[in-house]
């Protein structure tokens, strides 16, 4: 029989109870609105992991199934690697790390008979199941969600492939990078007269474990209605495809074919970044006031009464000499003095941060977006990560796990989840 899903929220106002990162603050705090969740994890590399750790985050005890002596393959995509007592690199990758934390890890061989038996075993105790292997490779072990919901109906099982499981590619291997080729955004990315350019983090691995996500969310509200598990099949081109959005719908609106456009917006002008005399300011007007009010800022107030420019429509139809224009202008400005001229006269601005600049931020420290967590086989034994967004009123986001070592847990899973289990795994 499944773990029970269900959880009742506590009823005190919590709304001032902040996010702690050490395990043992965890007591006394509330419980995660997914506590009381059981994940099996068999996923890798980034979109699985994404989505798992955020239910993570949410509560839910998540366990990672990890081939013993190997894990994650990400755990080896490095450097950088977590640096050991001594200063040399252990094998825990700063790419694994970054989407791993609040899980326990299981090492088990799910090809060997007796490993097959422990996971069917496992997912009988669990509320969520979830994969990310190529189309039909758990069948033969007698994982697939017919198999496993044999036992328990329950179940919420979610695979995330690169194409799905029906259509002509189904049989095709999915990496973030495929995923932005075929679905287009990499059409629609680089500077016009450039070669087409992915997104520089795995964004459609990312996107696509969010909506893993919110689709386990709902199956969980249905079941909880219903009794009733499902199957998910959710896919790395599919969810790619979904964000394309504005420009998606262009296309499909009018036919025309989108191009590259760098940093320009498709329907809105000026809305870029533009180079100032000492770097790169980001513009981003919206309305035909706030243009008014930039132009002023520039000494420009006629570019604002020219019927070719006073309106978005027809600053949109002539783009290219309305920012060759704009560009003349702002270049004469720092960007500091720039964006704390826009600024006092509300139009939207901002400056381009590399990392260092984001993550020594007042604003990243006051929304607690670094944070540092306990690791046995770091040198300063701690790791520093990013934090979760979601500030809930009652049942914070709390880190009681960091990134597991592979297999770290596999006897205390084991006891607790299958304590009548003796066999070997």
């Amino acid at each position: 029989m499944t773990h029970s899903p269900t959880h009742k929220p506590d009823t005190e106002d919590t709304a001032n109870i902040s996010t702690d990162t050490s395990k043992d603050s965890l007591d006394g705090l509330p419980k995660g609105p997914l506590s009381g969740i059981r994940v099996l994890d068999l996923s890798r590399i980034l979109a699985g992991p994404s989505c798992t750790q955020l239910l993570g985050d949410y509560g839910a005890d998540v366990v990672k199934v990890e081939k013993p002596g190997a894990g994650d393959d990400t755990r080896k995509w490095g450097p950088p690697y977590v640096p050991d007592d001594e200063g040399n690199d252990t094998t825990e990758s700063a790419y694994y790390l970054c989407a791993n934390r609040n899980k326990r890890s299981v090492a088990i061989d799910i090809s060997s008979e007796q490993g097959a038996k422990t996971i069917r075993k496992l997912a009988e105790k669990c509320d969520i199941f979830i994969e990310n292997f190529k189309l039909g490779g758990l069948e033969k072990f007698g994982l697939d969600y017919k198999s496993l919901r044999k036992h328990n109906p329950a179940l919420i099982y979610c695979s995330i492939t690169g194409f799905g499981q029906t259509g002509p590619n189904a049989h095709l291997p999915g990496y973030d990078i495929m995923a932005q080729g075929f679905g287009g955004i990499m059409s629609l990315t680089g500077v016009a007269d450039g070669e087409p350019v992915k997104v520089a983090v795995g964004v459609a691995d990312v996107v696509c474990g969010l909506y893993a996500a919110t689709a386990i969310l709902a199956a969980i509200r249905h079941r909880d209605l219903s009794g009733e598990g499902q199957y998910i099949d959710i896919a790395l081109v599919d969810t790619q495809i979904s964000w394309l959005v504005n420009e998606g719908a262009n296309y499909l609106a009018s036919g025309d074919v989108p191009k590259r456009r760098g940093n320009e917006h498709p329907n809105i002008v000026p809305y870029q970044v533009f180079e100032a005399r000492d770097g790169y300011v980001i513009v981003a007007v919206g309305n035909d006031g706030q243009f008014a009010r930039f132009c002023s800022i520039l000494g420009r107030e006629d570019l604002a009464k020219n019927p070719d420019y006073s309106t978005n429509e027809k600053r949109v139809e002539n783009r290219q000499v309305l920012i060759e224009l704009l560009q003349a202008e702002i270049v004469r400005f720092g960007k500091n003095d720039l964006l704390g001229q826009m600024g006092q006269n509300n139009v939207p601005s901002g400056p381009i941060n590399n990392l260092e600049e984001v993550f020594s931020s007042e604003q990243v420290a006051a929304r607690n977006m670094r944070i540092s967590m306990d690791h046995p086989l770091s040198q300063s034994g701690t790791v520093e990560l990013i934090g979760n967004p979601v500030k809930f009123s009652k049942t914070p986001v709390t880190y009681s796990r960091a990134p597991p070592v592979c297999g770290e847990h596999t006897s205390e899973v084991m006891d607790e989840w299958l304590p009548e289990f003796e066999g070997k795994i």
